[in-house]
């Protein structure tokens, strides 16, 4: 799984950038492009929508506003669809990475932009952050199910999750404090400092449940 991230390159400067191959990650869940630069650089980054092999793009702030080019986003027009957006510049792209996704442009003050993400959190970047124009590719990835048992277990290898997990309730008392029958039995709140093994449920919780009752509202 290689590094996904933009190269360290003279701001000033407008670079030409060829798409080598576009590569299946199975670590990932968005396929990457092989780019390599006019200087003979080569880098990887999250692939769009549209791109294609041998497909020439732009690296700068005087690149064409086109999908798939690279641009600071104080140099993109409000409203366009961007993705891969450095939180700092220079640290290869940090927002609106994940398959299908996308951010927008929504104001310009001075040296700062306003971008809104997938989730419609509002943040604030510096416009010399950059990114690239279009839509992540491998949009609709959740839409297509499962179906079987077999088909999660090869999604969740590639990625080292725990998988299946198995309910504490579902397993015999001497595996889980919460074994041995179709409810948990005991409270399940414990202490911050219980020993590894017993330290499992509402760890530290300072309330549990629905929160019945009134409450006193502030002024």
């Amino acid at each position: 799984s290689a590094p996904a991230k933009y190269p360290l390159l003279d701001p000033s400067k407008t670079y030409k950038g060829i798409v080598r191959d576009l590569i299946h990650d199975p670590g990932r869940w968005v396929p990457l492009a092989e780019i390599e630069l006019e200087t003979g650089q080569v880098f990887y980054i999250p692939a769009v929508e549209g791109l294609y092999i041998g497909q020439v793009i732009g690296i700068g702030s005087n690149a064409e506003i086109a999908n798939g080019n690279i641009l600071p986003v104080g140099a993109i027009p409000e409203g366009t669809q961007i993705c891969n957006i450095e939180k700092n510049p220079g640290d290869g792209g940090r927002y609106a990475r994940s398959s299908g996704t996308y951010a927008v442009i929504l104001s310009k003050s001075g040296d700062k932009v306003k971008i809104q993400l997938p989730s419609k959190k509002v943040i604030e970047v510096s416009s010399s952050a950059r990114a690239t124009i279009g839509v992540i590719a491998g949009g609709g990835r959740l839409e297509k199910p499962l179906l079987k048992a077999g088909a999660a277990y090869y999604k969740w290898r590639a990625k080292s999750t725990w998988w299946p997990r198995v309910r504490g309730v579902a397993m015999n008392p001497v595996s889980h404090p919460h074994g041995g029958g179709r409810h948990v039995g005991r409270p399940t709140t414990v202490s911050r400092t219980t020993p590894p093994g017993r330290k499992v449920g509402h760890i530290a919780a300072r309330k549990t449940g629905r929160g019945k009752g009134s409450r006193v509202k502030g002024p």
